[in-house]
């Protein structure tokens, strides 16, 4: 079996992964990114829209371009990073100090790191409905996969269940791509994403149905249609289901940390509402009750790329500090600003409460 060593083992390639890996190759560690995919760059290479923010935050730059611009900062790096695509983390043995991972279906090796970054990211949400498992019932990543990374549109109309951010964003790709959207259906008594995107949909005559749910797929074979029906606010279905005539149902219902190689670690972990699922402690600088182990992107609880981004940058800069490397300690402070800024207001007011929850010291909430 091989067996590599490294500074900074870095498990996921995306917008998180690979800020930490530009930070960390920057401060002088070695870094060993694994990426499961068979492309680095993560949900990136799948969002064709425009980021918020500011020009820290790439604003104005589609989100494949961005991918494009991190993988570029890391090639100047490249005598200190190595990257593995296609690779799964299977497993993380902190008595030991290892890592398994496995690179497609044969080959498996070790990895011993001095330092680990988790940026492994989320896995999509789904509800439980009558015939949810027929074809024509997507996932909205693999909607995006689909479209944006292979050009194939996924129908011809399209139910989407689900008003939050990328809801409505992939609701905007679908009928840019010529793909009829008949409604974007929403449990909660509010639209969850940027009004902003709400808004470009609704000139374009889609309506948000909300307090309304799917109440079953209709087709034996694939989808021929949906129904949806009105719900309290248990959400208990009320009223006469409504035949909706679609191809296709797009289920865009939230995101859960992927934290498993955390609680391998013997992370400290909490059950967090307000950023979806079970999310570690972490300090100021992203690192875990485990003292080898960091973290950074939606497995420290579901927000924007822009904020794993930072996140990412923080844990990077952090794990190379603590091997004795020599950083600007100066960043940690700019990076923060960012993120503050990146949480202002009414739309931050989840995120803020529920790092809050978790931030040892209680920084977060000062």
């Amino acid at each position: 079996m091989k067996e590599y060593k490294t500074d900074v083992l870095i498990v996921g390639g995306g917008p998180a992964g690979l800020s930490a890996a530009a930070e960390a190759a920057g401060a002088g560690a070695e870094v060993l990114v694994a990426e499961g995919d068979l492309h680095l760059g993560g949900q990136l290479v799948k969002q064709s829209h425009k980021f918020f923010g500011s020009k820290d935050e790439f604003a104005g730059t589609r989100g494949f371009e961005i991918a494009k611009i991190l993988k570029n900062e890391i090639s100047q790096y490249k005598d200190r990073v190595k990257t593995f695509l296609n690779t799964t983390v299977s497993g993380y043995y902190p008595d030991e100090g290892a890592a398994t991972l496995m690179t497609g279906e044969e080959e498996y090796f070790r990895v011993y790191p001095k330092k680990l970054v988790v940026a492994s990211g989320a896995q999509e949400r789904i509800i439980p409905f009558p015939n949810n498992d027929i074809p024509g019932v997507y996932g909205a990543g693999a909607v995006q996969t689909l479209m944006n990374v292979y050009g194939v549109a996924p129908g011809k109309r399209v139910l989407m269940i689900g008003a939050g951010n990328i809801g409505l964003i992939v609701s905007y790709q679908l009928m840019q791509a010529g793909v009829e959207v008949a409604a974007v259906v929403e449990g909660m008594p509010k639209v969850g994403g940027y009004w902003v995107h709400a808004a470009k949909i609704r000139r374009l005559g889609v309506p948000i149905l909300l307090r309304h749910s799917v109440k079953r797929a209709i087709g034996d074979t694939f989808v021929t249609g949906a129904e949806i029906t009105e719900v309290d606010g248990k959400f208990n279905p009320v009223g006469n289901p409504e035949k909706v005539e679609c191809d296709t149902i797009c289920l865009a219902v939230g995101l859960a940390p992927s934290g498993e190689l955390l609680w391998q670690a013997g992370c400290d972990m909490k059950y967090v509402p307000n950023l979806c699922g079970y999310v570690p402690y972490r300090d100021r600088y992203m690192r875990t009750s485990n003292r080898d182990v960091w973290m950074a992107g939606d497995v420290s609880g579901i927000e924007e790329a822009s904020a794993a981004m930072i996140e990412g940058r923080i844990s990077g800069l952090a794990a190379a500090e603590s091997l004795g490397y020599k950083v600007d300690t100066g960043k940690y402070d700019v990076f923060w600003e960012r993120l503050k800024n990146l949480r202002a207001g009414e739309v931050g007011d989840k995120i803020r409460a529920g790092v809050a929850e978790v931030a040892v010291g209680g920084w977060e909430a000062k």
